[in-house]
């Protein structure tokens, strides 16, 4: 397991391991003492699953009351990941990071609380994404910002082409 930082605080990117042959590959997901050893979350209350075709775009969602942490990997296909820093009191409040998740190259994202968070389906043939929280959904707390808040200035590798109602209507970004 390789662990990346980026430049705001709290996001890490989790590479796991894989062992290939001709079967394919083999990689451990999730390992309580390695996850332990690196100060990362263990405990969570529910996974998500989403299986999008390509060009679906979900997001830039956010919870508060209570806020949620997100630990996102993509099972198959490729995805652009977007997470977003909502943390008034931040010196990077309203700056992002993108990473390519794909399920052939294994790995976690570890989104932490204060963040919204997007994605946006980059493989023809779509892709499954599984998240696990760190707290229950709340419908009365969560919000949407629009993906293409020009504040953000998040550069899209592709025109969104599937974008739901609730995601189209997102609050600009200021």
């Amino acid at each position: 397991m390789e662990t990346i930082e980026f430049p705001i605080k709290g996001l890490i990117l989790i590479k796991l391991k894989t062992f290939h042959d001709d079967r394919g590959f083999f990689t451990e997901r999730f390992n309580l003492k390695k996850f332990n050893d690196l100060g990362l979350p263990t405990e969570f209350v529910q996974d998500n699953f989403s299986r999008s075709k390509y060009g679906a775009l979900r997001g830039l969602h956010y919870q508060t009351d209570p806020a949620q942490g997100k630990l996102v990997t993509c099972l198959a296909g490729e995805i652009f990941d977007v997470a977003v820093d909502i943390r008034k009191d931040s010196p990077t409040y309203g700056q992002h990071v993108s990473v390519t998740l794909r399920g052939d190259e294994p790995s976690w994202l570890w989104i932490p609380e204060g963040f919204a968070h997007g994605f946006c389906v980059t493989s023809k043939d779509g892709a499954d994404v599984l998240y696990k929280v760190n707290q229950p959904w709340n419908q009365g707390s969560e919000g949407c910002f629009a993906w293409n808040s020009p504040k953000l200035n998040i550069q899209w590798p592709i025109l969104p082409q599937l974008v739901s109602s609730k995601d189209a209507d997102g609050l600009i970004f200021s």
